[in-house]
């Protein structure tokens, strides 16, 4: 059942409708941050353009009322995010809330820059195990939490670049700029085998999503202490 919101004296009762920025803050699902904001608008009919998984944070683009119809007009690539990659183990969930599966020892800095190489640009990549991918009607994750993990098949992405801010050991840390359905998860995953190592993404916060960008997003604490106007969104057809 959807949830809804008593009215705040002296608020507007016209249909909230537009874009709101939102920064997610770790812990929370996505949806979590839908069901939130819509009991501080009151407004049901709320989309958002692209996931973070509930250990990441930073940017959600979320279209209210109406606007939701304007989704595929969106610009939304490309998505940058600041990562920082663990090596010596991988998990099962590719990130740092999973179980540890095979640990060896860190790789060296050479091997490392080498294979950011291999995974830059076009490049086939296999979803992480515990993803919201679908094969033949049933997710990924519900079928890895059974026990019984699905043979995912590879997709097609676009890594257009990583920024290298730090690389010490066995901790990476960089801005990685890519295409929309790029699990930044199974780059970690990917970058530990390539370097016969082992690695996990131990944090993860997106920066951008196309034009919009997380300086401009508000806190859910924010919003829940003063609500923040809705953008406005307009198609103009082309002539």
């Amino acid at each position: 059942m959807d949830e809804t919101t008593t009215d705040r004296p002296g608020e507007d009762h016209s249909p909230i409708q537009g874009l709101l920025l939102v920064d997610k803050p770790a812990g929370m699902t996505s949806h979590d941050v839908v069901q939130h904001v819509r009991r501080i608008y009151g407004e049901r009919s709320i989309g958002h353009l692209g996931t973070l998984d509930p250990f990441a944070t930073g940017l959600l683009v979320l279209l209210l009322g109406r606007a939701t119809r304007l989704a595929s007009f969106l610009d939304t690539e490309p998505k940058v995010y600041e990562a920082t990659i663990r090596f010596g183990t991988e998990t099962d969930t590719d990130d740092e809330t999973g179980t540890v599966i095979r640990s060896a020892a860190a790789p060296r800095e050479s091997d490392v820059r080498s294979a950011i190489n291999s995974l830059t640009g076009k490049i086939s990549q296999v979803p992480p195990a515990y993803s919201a991918k679908s094969v033949d009607g049933t997710r990924a994750y519900d079928a890895a939490r059974r026990g019984t993990p699905l043979d995912m098949p590879a997709v097609d992405v676009t890594v257009h670049s990583w920024d290298v801010r730090q690389l010490s050991g066995e901790t990476l840390s960089a801005v990685v700029t890519c295409s929309g359905g790029t699990y930044i998860r199974a780059l970690a995953r990917d970058l530990g085998r390539l370097t016969s190592s082992a690695a996990h993404l131990g944090a993860l916060r997106r920066r951008r999503v196309g034009e919009f960008d997380v300086r401009d997003a508000a806190t859910l604490e924010g919003l829940s202490a003063d609500r923040v106007r809705v953008r406005p969104l307009r198609v103009i057809a082309d002539a």
